[in-house]
């Protein structure tokens, strides 16, 4: 199944609380489970001004109704197509 990323602008998005970050993961774990299996949450990376979000999911439009439905922005979504780490340099 396809990997996404999604860019989400948030101001100041580093320096959301703990209870803040998670009071949205809460909400985004809420969509995911009335969406079903079908798209799955991996992993996010908060920076200064943006969140950088790791989804599984059949496509894209799998992943901007998760945005709509939660109410997240989400202002560039792009398909995984590799992964390379140091081990590709072997």
């Amino acid at each position: 199944m396809p990997k996404y990323i999604i860019e989400r602008e948030i101001p100041s998005a580093g320096t959301l609380s703990a209870s803040e970050l998670k009071e949205i993961s809460q909400k985004s774990c809420g969509v995911l489970r009335k969406m079903g299996p079908q798209i799955q949450w991996q992993q996010s990376y908060v920076t200064d001004d943006k969140i950088y979000c790791v989804y599984i999911a059949p496509d894209e439009a799998a992943v901007r109704e998760h945005a709509q439905q939660g109410g997240f922005p989400a202002n560039q979504f792009s398909e995984v197509k590799s992964v390379i780490d140091p081990i590709t340099a072997e």
